[in-house]
């Protein structure tokens, strides 16, 4: 297998800061919830390993309702608090993905150009191999998203998609799950 490929037994999806103060500031934020959510439920599908991250979520707010909706309720689903950018710098994350075995991190979320172009970095600098979900990122304004998906590509972050990532952790139409990734995707 490529090394470029998504490994199901070391991959990771990382969810960063999807809130509900950016609904009415991010033009698409409902597509890009959606497709997070897609990605988590997936994810969930596989047995693959899923972090969810909230910048300061007093001002911010939780999760996207979207998002909420395919996770169990808490406790049982720990939320990572973080008023750093990086998600990296929220107490536990690193300890978290480490401890989940990851290799592999799949980001998406808000703002393309702050939170996750920093989180990509720093995952990139602690080793890890980073895919974006270009299609479950977004920022306030076109051009800032444009920024941080340039830079982040320049720095060695794999280009991806929801569906792209689906099928290459499933690798065959014979695996278990592969039905219901079909019907989740339709």
């Amino acid at each position: 297998m490529h090394p470029r490929i998504l490994d199901i037994n070391k991959t990771a999806l990382v969810v960063i800061d999807i809130q509900e103060a950016f609904r009415h500031a991010i033009g698409d934020f409902s597509v890009i919830a959606s497709r997070a959510s897609m990605a988590v439920r997936g994810f969930q599908i596989l047995g693959s390993p899923v972090l969810i991250t909230e910048q300061y979520p007093k001002g911010l707010g939780r999760t996207a309702e979207e998002i909420l909706f395919s996770l169990p309720p808490e406790p049982e689903f720990e939320f990572i608090e973080k008023t750093a950018f990086s998600s990296c710098g929220a107490g536990g994350f690193l300890e978290k993905l480490e401890a989940a075995g990851a290799k592999q991190v799949v980001l998406c979320g808000l703002e393309t150009h702050i939170c996750v172009s920093q989180t990509a970095h720093d995952l990139l600098a602690n080793g890890y191999e980073v895919h974006l979900l270009t299609d479950c990122t977004g920022s306030r304004f076109g051009h800032d998203k444009q920024a941080g998906l340039a830079k982040m590509q320049e720095s060695g972050v794999v280009s991806s998609s929801m569906e792209m990532a689906l099928f290459e952790l499933l690798r065959d139409a014979n695996q278990e799950h592969f039905k219901e990734i079909q019907d989740l995707v339709k």
